[in-house]
């Protein structure tokens, strides 16, 4: 299990013991999911791209299995405004992007944006690397069990505008699902939940895991949220 003093320059490993039971179809489909049946979107064969990592942190609420994820301060250069998954880009004492780097910096971003304890976090696998083309960041998503929940909001009103948990029950309720078409032509998966439109790469990884974990219920493809050009 990771631990406080382990994100600060120590080993950080990833371990599946004691995970409850309802995370195995997760913890599966993260061993096996091949980066193409993620996203189109895949690092350039050349190294470019920031090296980054998101915390996709499962919890347990009143409702069962949920997620936790923030929204950005409108005020950022990139993705203002939009819900994400805490995380960000690796600092050097994060470690190899190639190691445990990703992991370190998962940790060190969600306690940074959202006050998360780190040592109430196990975490239990990583997708593979992902590119957000507008950002040029490589992006690994780095899976954990809340453990141990902590109180959390928000930390710097200039990064963050809120953060908040999501019931599963809610993502994979096909009334709260849409696909979002943006101006330039992009249509991909959205979620509408506690008052957030969740799009992008966040909605990406959060209806790829839902789908191959076999969460995901038929839902209407047709139903468009559409969306501005700042966004």
């Amino acid at each position: 299990m990771t631990r406080a003093s382990d994100t600060h320059g120590g080993p950080v490993a990833l371990s599946k013991d004691g995970l409850p039971g309802w995370l195995d179809p997760v913890v599966h489909a993260v061993e096996t999911v091949r980066p193409r049946q993620l996203s189109r979107f895949l690092p350039p064969e050349d190294g470019a791209g920031r090296q980054s990592a998101v915390l996709v942190l499962f919890g347990e609420g009143a409702r069962g299995p949920e997620l936790l994820l923030m929204e950005r301060a409108s005020s950022l250069r990139s993705h203002a405004g939009q819900p994400s998954f805490p995380g960000g880009a690796l600092d050097p004492e994060d470690g190899d992007p190639s190691g445990d780097g990703p992991l370190r910096a998962a940790l060190r971003e969600a306690e940074e944006e959202t006050g998360l304890e780190p040592s109430g976090v196990q975490l239990f696998g990583a997708l593979p690397r992902l590119y957000i083309p507008v950002s040029g960041f490589v992006v690994t998503p780095v899976l954990g069990w809340w453990r141990e929940p902590s109180p959390v909001g928000v930390v710097d009103p200039n990064e963050t505008a809120r953060v908040f948990t999501v019931p599963v029950v809610d993502l994979t309720d096909p009334a709260n699902r849409a696909t979002a078409v943006h101006p330039s032509g992009h249509r991909g998966p959205a979620f509408l939940v506690e008052s957030a439109l969740v799009w992008g790469f966040t909605a990406g990884i959060i209806d790829r895991l839902l789908h191959f974990a076999g969460w995901e219920r038929p839902w209407d493809r047709e139903k468009q949220v559409p969306l501005d050009w700042r966004a």
